[in-house]
């Protein structure tokens, strides 16, 4: 009979064995399990994603709104004009989408991250520069131009300026079809709720009528 030292190597070595074979499922999202999934953007389901819609067309699958510039008379000189999964429904479980960027002379994307894709931006026409900083908090930054591509990874904080003086425009693509974006100053200073000035000043190593005098800049998000 096996003795207990036996059984424990056995058990260990099916263990590896069962983690070997899982480990490649567990390395990226699941395929998809039928041609098509078009979101049914009307739906009360809840799901991570959207529900499918029972009839479709061609349209779905259709948009032209990036194909004119956006209005770039904004606070900030720039427009960001999405095609993502609520813009053009048949993306859904596609994991890919797109947007247009626009910029006016001197206009600024500001420093913002999108939780859920990496983004690469292809330059329309103009001149850019572009940068990301990383956890360690190094910026790697670089002037791109028209033609040129740029990647920003998955999560990390970036920004694009137009620092010339003609418009600017780039197509971006990303890794999901809604990547989600968190504009780091909006959602510091134009929280709903507020988020406590006492944070905000210590962190930022300002007082509290400075956080004041910045909140007010900004439009507090809807809940």
């Amino acid at each position: 009979m096996a003795g207990p030292a036996w059984r424990s190597s056995m058990f260990l070595g099916a263990v590896a064995v069962t983690l070997s074979v899982a480990a490649p499922s567990l390395a990226g999202d699941p395929d998809y399990l039928q041609d098509v999934c078009v979101a049914d953007l009307n739906s009360e389901v809840k799901v991570n994603g959207f529900p499918c819609k029972a009839n479709v067309t061609a349209d779905d699958f259709f948009s032209g709104i990036l194909a004119k510039p956006g209005a770039t008379n904004t606070t900030s000189g720039s427009v960001v004009t999405g095609a993502n999964v609520e813009k053009v429904p048949g993306l859904n479980t596609l994991g890919v989408s797109l947007s247009r960027i626009d910029y006016a002379p001197g206009g600024l994307n500001p420093p913002h991250t999108h939780p859920r894709a990496t983004e690469v931006v292809f330059v329309l026409y103009g001149e850019l520069d572009v940068g990301f900083i990383t956890t360690a908090n190094k910026l790697f930054a670089k002037t791109i131009y028209e033609g040129d591509v740029f990647a920003f990874p998955r999560g990390l904080v970036h920004f694009q300026k137009n620092n010339g003086d003609k418009p600017a425009a780039v197509i971006s693509a990303f890794n999901s079809q809604l990547p989600g974006t968190q504009s780091i100053a909006l959602t510091l200073f134009g929280a709903s709720q507020e988020v406590p000035d006492d944070v905000l000043a210590k962190a930022f190593q300002i007082d509290a009528e400075e956080v004041d005098k910045i909140k007010a800049k900004f439009v507090p998000r809807k809940s």
